[in-house]
């Protein structure tokens, strides 16, 4: 199962590696990943599979909720069926 993940927040060091060592250490592989700084501003969406994670979704979700609460960014994640559903005309 895929998922979409989307980093937002002020640019800063580190950023892309902490949310990648996030993803690994649940046992989240990559499949793709866009970014782009924008005034100052870091903003970032990953394509996740998160068929082999090591915990249901839920807890995936807060992890990484967590994890942004502690860098002051916005990380979200969706289903990937979902996100499409969303954005589908």
């Amino acid at each position: 199962m895929n998922a979409i993940v989307s980093v937002i927040g002020k640019d800063r060091v580190g950023i892309m590696a902490s949310v990648c060592v996030r993803l690994a250490d649940l046992n989240i592989n990559i499949l793709d990943i866009s970014q782009t700084i924008i005034k100052n501003n870091f903003t970032m969406v990953m394509a996740v599979d998160i068929e082999k994670a090591t915990v249901k979704f839920s807890e995936i979700k807060k992890s990484l909720e967590q994890l942004g609460q502690e860098m002051s960014l916005s990380i979200k994640i969706q289903r990937e069926e979902i996100f499409e559903a969303m954005y589908t005309i």
